[in-house]
Formats: structure tokens, C-alpha cells, sequence
């Protein structure tokens, strides 16, 4: 699964609308952020890990990095 489809799903789950999360974004870091910007960035696979971060602490998750089990 790939970033955009995680955004998604995450996007349903907590009833979120991509519209939204822009606007949050746009508030919290001062940056022009819109429901077509934040579509291209995923679409393209341009998005930023720190806007990745953003978005998922705006949804109430948080980004963790684990070491494989061999």
C-alpha cells in the first residue's frame, strides 16, 4: 500500500475530507495549502515526509519506524 491509499483510508476512517486537512495544514504552518495541491502532491508522489507527519498528527496518528523481524 502506498502512501496516497493509506492517506485514504485514514481519510475515511476518521471522516476527514482532503478540503479539510488542507485547510488544517494551511492554518497550523501558514502555508498555501489547498484540496488541489495537497491532490497533486499525492497524485504525483511529491508529498514531503515532514506534510506525511502533519497530516497523520492531524488525523491523531504518529509515524514510527521499526526495525524488520528476520
Amino acid at each position: 500500500m502506498d502512501i496516497k491509499e493509506e492517506i485514504k483510508i485514514l481519510l475515511l476512517k476518521e471522516k476527514y475530507t482532503i478540503t479539510e486537512i488542507a485547510a488544517e495544514m494551511a492554518k497550523i504552518t501558514g502555508k498555501h495549502y489547498t484540496q488541489a495541491s495537497l491532490s497533486h502532491k499525492l497524485k504525483r508522489d511529491t508529498l514531503r515526509v515532514s506534510e506525511y507527519k502533519l497530516i497523520l498528527d492531524i488525523l491523531g496518528y504518529e509515524l514510527r519506524v521499526a526495525r524488520k523481524v528476520r
